[in-house]
């Protein structure tokens, strides 16, 4: 069939703009590594930097790019996500869990409940919808952030008590998957309302649980054993990492189980476990979790059409303050209480309560259930997530002196 001068052209068009995302991909990679480097010099939260700079990118900025797709959304950010907390577990070191596991776990499941019962009754007073849909929100913004949480600590330079800094890591590890159930459990609930019984939602999050638990831990140990066993070269062990990593949480997902609780605790085996290519595989994850991170907030702030944010910020900004000054302290002291942490720690505890992607992420699990989604949901979330990172992320310094806790050399 010969090739008509029609057909060649769309040929190159295909080419053209293939090259042209390669550039403009690439060159946004490069600027996002100066702009971190110039957050550091101000001060400000380097993942609202990533941000800033994908809407700039964006429909409303000069680089009109418009994006909107939800479902690659959902799949970007579900990879980025699995990596970053991958890489989570491996730097989570054995003893840090056994420091602070119980008290992080506590308010990583009911410091979340709490957090998102406190901002769903807010939202539907202040937005006069159903506690339901109100619930959708809190769900979204009651975890904090992993990477945001990490990267602010080791920014920071405090000197804080071992256990408070245990405690907010692994905590950030472990509330992503208690907040993703509490979403689902409630889109059940509005679809199908004889579905959001205290039975159901009890099995469902014992399904979730112990299903990403098993296959986290067993999915952990095998890779681990694969990679004290096997005499790989260290490119493969990386490949072999990443690509199992990726596969555990995709089976979780599967199965209808928590793939992120699966591919944290996968992460914290692993890291527990000497083998010969151990040094190498962690500064490998750290540099592409630090990818994963740049790719993930620029696709947020792409996703966002600044002009249609502006009928949301008052309400985002109450939403914001309700959650700071409000919601995240009662559920921390509330939680923290039983284990008897300093009131200094656990006020600490509860101002580095740092909101990110996960939030965003979790705004597009009723967007993919509802193609003609309510605009509120994404939109406010990303408005709190902006405030927190704002407030919390340039106030950390400040609060921690206020506090007694003091930087180190």
């Amino acid at each position: 069939m010969p090739i008509g001068p029609d057909l060649l052209a769309l040929g190159r068009a295909h080419m053209a703009l293939a090259h042209e995302m390669i550039l403009i991909g690439a060159a946004l990679g490069v600027l996002s590594v100066f702009a971190g480097m110039l957050s550091r010099r101000v001060g400000a939260p380097v993942l609202l930097v990533f941000l800033v700079l994908g809407m700039l990118t964006g429909e409303d900025g000069p680089g009109h790019i418009r994006y909107d797709d939800f479902a690659s959304a959902y799949l970007v950010g579900s990879v980025a996500l699995a990596v970053i907390l991958f890489q989570g577990g491996l730097q989570t070191p054995i003893s840090m869990l056994r420091l602070a596991v119980w008290p992080a776990l506590t308010l990583a499941v009911i410091g979340v409940a709490i957090t998102a019962g406190i901002v769903a009754a807010a939202v539907m007073l202040l937005a006069g919808v159903p506690f339901a849909m109100a619930m959708l929100v809190g769900a979204a913004v009651a975890p904090t952030d992993a990477a945001a949480v990490a990267a602010l600590l080791s920014r920071a330079r405090l000197a804080l008590p071992e256990r408070v800094t245990a405690l907010l890591e692994v905590e950030s590890g472990l509330n992503d998957p208690a907040s993703i159930f509490l979403t689902i459990f409630v889109v059940r609930a509005i679809v199908a309302p004889g579905s959001g019984t205290w039975l159901s939602g009890a099995l469902l999050f014992a399904q979730e649980m112990i299903g990403g638990g098993v296959i986290g831990l067993g999915g952990g140990w095998l890779l681990a054993l694969l990679l004290r066993r096997l005499s790989l070269e260290v490119p493969a062990s990386m490949v072999l990492v990443l690509a199992f990593g990726l596969a555990l949480f995709g089976l979780a997902q599967m199965l209808d189980t928590s793939g992120f609780l699966a591919i944290y605790l996968a992460g914290i085996i692993v890291g527990a476990t000497r083998h010969p290519a151990q040094r190498e595989i962690a500064n490998f994850y750290e540099g592409f979790a630090w990818l994963a991170q740049i790719v993930l907030f620029l696709m947020l702030g792409l996703l966002v059409t600044p002009h249609e944010l502006v009928p949301y910020i008052l309400q985002g900004v109450i939403t914001a303050l309700v959650l700071i000054v409000v919601a995240r302290p009662v559920a921390t002291f509330a939680c923290l209480l039983p284990f008897r942490y300093p009131w200094r720690e656990s006020a600490f505890a509860s101002w580095v309560g740092l909101r990110g992607a996960v939030p965003i992420y979790i705004s597009f699990i009723p967007a993919l259930a509802d193609p003609l989604r309510d605009e509120r949901l994404f939109s406010g979330v990303f408005v709190v997530v902006v405030i927190s990172l704002v407030i919390q992320g340039w106030t950390i310094g400040p609060a921690a002196r206020l506090l007694g806790f003091g930087r180190t050399v």
